[in-house]
């Protein structure tokens, strides 16, 4: 979770990529073909990552809900990062992989953290140091 150009593909390629299945809005296109891997992962029992900024409590729950029906573990990682530190980080993407910088600031300001309350087993802060993740539990405020 997190707004773009915060790393979470980035982290998936470093951290899962030979044990996961991703899953991306920006690989399907379409939350139908999403959706069908989706059952395609609980079907063969697969481990897999949903790759999405996931910025919103609904987002989140749809995917949350699915996975707990299916007895998943469900981990979570959110993308820690000032606005413009990922809008830096855009701008270093080539021309092609940009995101306008109107739509990251969109996404910034509908983020909702998560929280434990939303059904994650495990909980997890990332942040970018010295051009490396740093991931930490979550500490809920409280």
């Amino acid at each position: 979770m997190g707004i773009q150009a915060t790393g979470k593909s980035t982290f998936y390629k470093e951290n899962f990529f030979f044990s996961h299945v991703r899953i991306s809005l920006d690989l399907f296109n379409s939350r139908i073909r999403e959706s069908k891997f989706i059952e395609t992962c609980f079907y063969t029992k697969s481990q897999f990552v949903v790759d999405n900024t996931n910025t919103l409590l609904k987002e989140r729950a749809e995917y949350i809900g699915k996975a707990k029906e299916h007895n998943y573990k469900i981990t979570g990682y959110y993308f820690s990062s000032k606005l413009e530190d990922a809008l830096e980080r855009n701008r270093q993407r080539k021309k092609e992989l940009r995101i306008p910088e109107k739509g990251i600031r969109a996404f910034h300001n509908r983020l909702v953290l998560p929280s434990f309350e939303e059904g994650f087993d495990e909980l997890n802060y990332v942040k970018i140091k010295d051009g490396k993740f740093v991931v930490d539990h979550w500490k809920e405020e409280g």
